[in-house]
């Protein structure tokens, strides 16, 4: 599971981008679900992959507006 902790100011930046680009996911890391409280600037998204360094190549793509926690779930 990944918690993403929205950057000040950056709610409405979010939704503009993944509106216009997506999830921006690397091949072979995979969206299962996820839920958002715009109160707390907070999404949980719970993802799948084989390949953990995936993770980093997203994080990348989104670290101007969004910091990331990995949780790992067995």
């Amino acid at each position: 599971m990944i918690i993403e902790r929205f950057k000040p100011g950056c709610w409405d930046g979010v939704y503009e981008r993944f509106e216009a680009r997506g999830r921006m996911l690397p091949e072979g890391l995979y969206y299962l679900n996820s839920w958002a409280s715009k109160k707390n600037q907070l999404c949980y998204q719970l993802m799948e992959t084989n390949s953990p360094q995936l993770f980093e190549t997203w994080f990348r793509r989104w670290s101007d507006l969004v910091d990331f926690e990995i949780i790992e779930i067995d």
